[in-house]
């Protein structure tokens, strides 16, 4: 498989899935996320430790966040978003596998980018959200707030390519998703109103950028623990050749 060949697939499974969901029931938002998870695990199959053990801790993260700050608080809403639901209905199940697709395709992105990926990424959320704030029919507070992060990862990140491409793929699946309903930004922030939102924010990847933070900072010390947890290999004791005779 082309080194490459896992971030295409993403890319070209994220629009599949939104149109998929469009008029999907609950029921089958669960098997589309059987699928994602599917996707998910066939994509890490071939990827090191801890790529792997990096994409679980996106996984996790977000899946938090994902429950507390739409199924809880409704700072964004997806399309199935009745009274009747609980929080975790609310969030449709393709989105925990899709966040550990986005990372993975991130970190593929990364590997294979030019090291002018990043001011160019720099110069890119800086002017999306300087539309958002002045030319943008919904001013997008949120979104400038988030692009000053994004800048701060390109400037200080651990691996500033791979915060290079999470503005692209984040920017992509941003776009993508509230064009086509899946999701919608409240155009004002529940927690502190005076936050006005863009649908998307424009520097919707620098908030994604926390999950990659957290991932290339926690995934290499867990790898470390697990590796120091693991039983020495047993060591084989080979007979001596009258035990053989014998």
């Amino acid at each position: 498989m082309p080194a490459i060949a896992p971030a295409l697939a993403v890319i070209a499974w994220i629009p599949g899935v939104l149109l998929l969901d469009r008029g999907a029931s609950l029921g089958e938002q669960r098997l589309l996320g059987l699928a994602s998870w599917a996707l998910l695990a066939l994509l890490l199959w071939g990827q090191d430790p801890l790529t792997r053990l990096s994409v679980g801790v996106v996984v996790v993260y977000a899946s938090l966040i994902e429950y507390t700050f739409s199924g809880y608080l409704h700072v964004y809403v997806y399309r199935l978003h009745g009274p009747g639901l609980d929080a975790f209905d609310k969030v449709p199940s393709f989105v925990p596998p899709g966040h550990g697709l986005v990372y993975l395709a991130a970190v593929v992105l990364g590997r294979k980018m030019p090291k002018w990926s990043v001011p160019a990424a720099a110069v890119g959320v800086s002017a999306y959200a300087l539309w958002g704030l002045f030319l943008s029919p919904q001013l997008d507070v949120l979104g400038a707030l988030w692009a000053g992060c994004l800048l701060w990862w390109l400037w200080r990140g651990r691996d500033k390519r791979v915060y290079a491409a999470a503005f692209i793929v984040v920017t992509y699946l941003e776009l993508l998703g509230t064009a086509i309903g899946t999701w919608r930004w409240q155009p004002h922030n529940p927690i502190f109103h005076w936050i006005a939102t863009g649908n998307p924010p424009s520097g919707a990847a620098g908030g994604y950028c926390f999950f990659d933070a957290a991932a290339l900072a926690i995934a290499p010390v867990l790898l470390r623990w697990i590796r120091r947890r693991r039983p020495p290999a047993e060591v084989t004791e080979v007979p001596e050749p009258q035990q053989i005779a014998a």
